[in-house]
Protein backbone atom coordinates (compact mmCIF):
# COMPACT_ATOMS: atom_id res chain seq x y z
CA UNK A 1 0.00 0.00 0.00
CA UNK A 2 2.55 2.38 0.96
CA UNK A 3 4.36 1.60 -2.64
CA UNK A 4 1.10 2.26 -4.37
CA UNK A 5 0.91 5.94 -2.45
CA UNK A 6 4.80 6.69 -3.18
CA UNK A 7 4.19 5.82 -7.06
CA UNK A 8 1.17 7.91 -7.40
CA UNK A 9 3.16 11.01 -5.79
CA UNK A 10 6.11 10.70 -8.27
CA UNK A 11 4.30 10.56 -11.08
CA UNK A 12 1.81 13.11 -9.97
CA UNK A 13 4.77 15.35 -9.63
CA UNK A 14 6.40 14.21 -13.30
CA UNK A 15 2.86 14.60 -14.61
CA UNK A 16 3.33 18.53 -12.76
CA UNK A 17 6.58 19.01 -14.34
CA UNK A 18 5.95 17.93 -17.41
CA UNK A 19 3.06 20.27 -17.81
CA UNK A 20 5.09 23.30 -16.23
CA UNK A 21 7.79 22.76 -18.98
CA UNK A 22 5.06 21.98 -21.44
CA UNK A 23 3.21 25.28 -20.68
CA UNK A 24 6.50 27.52 -20.57
CA UNK A 25 7.17 25.81 -23.93
CA UNK A 26 4.18 27.01 -25.71
CA UNK A 27 3.29 29.86 -24.06
CA UNK A 28 5.97 31.43 -21.97
CA UNK A 29 8.83 34.11 -22.66
CA UNK A 30 10.77 31.68 -24.66
CA UNK A 31 7.84 29.68 -26.48
CA UNK A 32 7.54 29.13 -29.69
CA UNK A 33 5.69 32.35 -30.60
CA UNK A 34 7.92 34.03 -28.84
CA UNK A 35 10.68 32.82 -30.88
CA UNK A 36 9.29 33.51 -34.43
CA UNK A 37 8.62 37.00 -33.00
CA UNK A 38 12.07 37.58 -32.54
CA UNK A 39 13.09 35.94 -35.72
CA UNK A 40 10.79 38.81 -37.47
CA UNK A 41 12.42 41.47 -35.61
CA UNK A 42 15.70 40.79 -36.47
CA UNK A 43 14.48 40.70 -39.70
CA UNK A 44 13.38 44.26 -39.77
CA UNK A 45 16.35 45.43 -37.86
CA UNK A 46 18.78 43.49 -40.50
CA UNK A 47 16.35 45.59 -43.41
CA UNK A 48 16.82 48.48 -41.27
CA UNK A 49 21.12 48.01 -41.21
CA UNK A 50 21.43 47.58 -44.85
CA UNK A 51 19.52 50.98 -45.89
CA UNK A 52 21.92 52.23 -42.98
CA UNK A 53 24.67 51.10 -44.13
CA UNK A 54 23.72 52.15 -47.97
CA UNK A 55 23.50 55.65 -46.70
CA UNK A 56 27.25 55.20 -45.00
CA UNK A 57 28.37 54.18 -48.47
CA UNK A 58 26.81 57.37 -49.84
CA UNK A 59 27.99 59.60 -47.01
CA UNK A 60 31.43 57.81 -47.14
CA UNK A 61 31.91 58.51 -51.55
CA UNK A 62 30.80 62.39 -50.72
CA UNK A 63 33.40 62.91 -47.56
CA UNK A 64 36.21 61.34 -49.85
CA UNK A 65 35.63 63.71 -52.64
CA UNK A 66 36.38 66.22 -49.91
CA UNK A 67 39.31 65.01 -48.39
CA UNK A 68 42.28 66.71 -49.08
CA UNK A 69 44.52 64.38 -50.50
CA UNK A 70 41.85 64.49 -53.62
CA UNK A 71 39.64 67.26 -54.06
CA UNK A 72 37.28 67.23 -56.81
CA UNK A 73 37.08 70.48 -58.37
CA UNK A 74 33.13 70.10 -58.84
CA UNK A 75 32.44 68.92 -55.22
CA UNK A 76 34.23 72.39 -54.07
CA UNK A 77 32.90 74.47 -56.66
CA UNK A 78 29.47 73.05 -55.57
CA UNK A 79 30.07 73.43 -51.64
CA UNK A 80 31.78 77.13 -52.54
CA UNK A 81 28.55 78.52 -54.32
CA UNK A 82 26.44 76.85 -51.51
CA UNK A 83 28.14 78.14 -48.60
CA UNK A 84 29.06 81.08 -49.79
CA UNK A 85 25.72 82.05 -51.76
CA UNK A 86 28.03 83.06 -54.85
CA UNK A 87 26.84 82.15 -58.54
CA UNK A 88 28.00 83.30 -62.02
CA UNK A 89 26.80 86.36 -63.37
CA UNK A 90 24.97 84.86 -66.49
CA UNK A 91 23.54 81.41 -64.19
CA UNK A 92 20.00 81.04 -62.65
CA UNK A 93 20.05 79.83 -59.43
CA UNK A 94 16.50 78.59 -58.19
CA UNK A 95 16.47 77.19 -54.91
CA UNK A 96 13.84 75.34 -53.61
CA UNK A 97 12.79 74.39 -50.43
CA UNK A 98 14.15 71.14 -48.68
Amino acid sequence: MVKRKFDLIVMTVCLGLLGYFGWHGFYGPRSFDARDALAAKAEALEARLATIRDERRALESKVALMRPQSIDPDMLDELARESLNYGKSSELIVKLPN
